[in-house]
């Protein structure tokens, strides 16, 4: 049996690894191969070219870079030819993923797209795609099968695989107790783990932290860097601020579970500090370009994946932008701002009020913790693992009903279940 991936962000090749580990142990003669990273080189797959190489943000970026897109899509059409390929499996990474969807579908290869993009939020459009390229959506986030569901596609919620790479996550815990003196408040700050991204909104995140440290004693700020040239870029913005604050480079699981509260960039990050039950301000600081698409193209009334989750709301948007400081915005796990301008003192101000008043700041972990009991859970790369074993190969186990099995027999399954399941005589293993 043959399955070919085809991931292209750095968190998809995490989530690929983990999933082709299933695979194997469910199946150790699956052979994977296609394109992807290096996690997924460690895990076993065969790669045809390091798709990560060429994450890239923003049309702009793609473009300048769509030839060599266009050539590997070519050579993955070549590959279905020539090979016998069981499945094709997506992650993430969409534009370049569509052009795999329609080569594996006109060979007949069933696909299945394991992190969808988030088209309930934008570019609704894109569902014709899904119709006619996919078989299998395998979702992320609760309320998105039944949106799929309802516009005619196969979907499954599975759950987020990032909450199986928290639960084994493992942590420096002698580092997590250095992170704070006894007394002493600790605000960490997650810029992103984009050059641009933090580009963009170091800055705001450090004076929003200079003026929680005006306002309440004790208070120390904590600087997670994703890369070196990050940590650099951060030292010089230190210093034109003027604020006092500590960096770090590859801590961030250790700042995040010894933080009193957070500031961070809008993106996955917002699920891990979900699951540490932490207290945090979001912000994504978009161009004005950007700011004046939105009403014309955003869909849901949130940006943060957490504050998506509480909701049933997804498709409640009147086109403006929400704001958590207006008299009428309704209250949300995390408070967040979607604004190209400066709401240092905004944001400053909710971290004010849960160092100052800690009453505030356990409800708003025990309203996190509500959410994370029930969500934020292992086992869903498990979950998509056998799902995609069991689709492609439907002799493992065949489903049979009451009403299929004859009456003279019905007496022997008075005990039974509804549904019961059959396992055919022939080994599991040589499916």
């Amino acid at each position: 049996m043959r399955i070919f991936f085809s991931v292209g962000e750095p968190s998809g090749d995490l989530h690929a690894s983990n999933l082709i580990r299933h695979l194997k142990a469910r199946n150790p003669n699956i052979e994977c191969v296609g394109y992807g990273g290096p996690k997924m080189q460690e895990a076993g797959c065969k790669l045809h070219f390091d798709l990560t190489q060429l994450a890239v943000m923003f049309i702009w970026g793609a473009l300048k870079k769509i030839g060599q897109f266009r050539q590997l899509a070519n050579d993955a059409e070549k590959f279905f030819k020539s090979n016998k390929v069981d499945a094709v499996v997506l992650i993430d990474f969409s534009g370049f993923n569509w052009w795999i969807a329609k080569r594996a579908k006109k060979q007949g290869i069933p696909v299945f797209f394991y992190g969808v993009p988030q088209m309930w939020a934008w570019g609704g459009w894109r569902i014709k795609k899904i119709r006619k390229w996919v078989d299998h959506v395998l979702c992320k986030l609760p309320f998105e099968a039944d949106w799929f569901e309802k516009r005619n596609c196969q979907a499954t919620y599975v759950g987020h695989p990032f909450f199986d790479q928290l639960s084994a996550q493992t942590y420096d815990e002698e580092f997590v107790e250095s992170c704070k003196q006894p007394h002493e408040k600790l605000l960490t700050l997650l810029p992103g783990s984009r050059n641009q991204e933090v580009e963009n909104h170091l800055p705001m995140l450090l004076s929003a932290a200079n003026i929680v440290k005006q306002q309440v004693e004790n208070v120390r700020v904590a600087v997670a860097c994703f890369n070196r040239k990050q940590f650099a870029r951060a030292e010089e913005l230190l210093g034109e601020h003027e604020v006092e604050a500590d960096l770090y480079l590859e801590r961030t699981p250790e700042l995040m579970k010894g933080a009193d509260a957070c500031i961070a960039c809008s993106g996955s990050v917002s699920l891990e500090l979900l699951y540490h039950r932490k207290p945090t301000v979001i912000v994504y600081k978009p161009s004005w370009l950007y700011m004046l698409m939105c009403p014309y193209y955003l869909k849901v009334k949130f940006i943060t994946l957490v504050n998506l989750i509480e909701t049933d709301e997804i498709g409640a948007t009147s086109g403006k932008i929400y704001d958590p400081d207006a008299p009428e915005a309704i209250p949300t796990v995390m408070p967040e701002y979607l604004t190209p301008v400066d709401r240092s003192a905004d944001m400053a101000a909710h971290v004010i009020g849960w160092f100052k008043n800690p009453e505030t700041a356990a409800e708003k972990s025990a309203k996190m913790d509500e959410l994370a009991t029930k969500y934020a859970l292992p086992g869903a790369t498990e979950r998509a693992a056998d799902y995609i074993l069991d689709a492609i190969s439907p002799l493992t186990y065949r489903r049979i009903n009451k009403s299929e099995i004859p009456a003279f027999s019905l007496e022997l399954l008075d005990q039974a279940a509804e549904t019961v399941f059959v396992e055919p005589a022939s080994d599991k293993k040589a499916a």
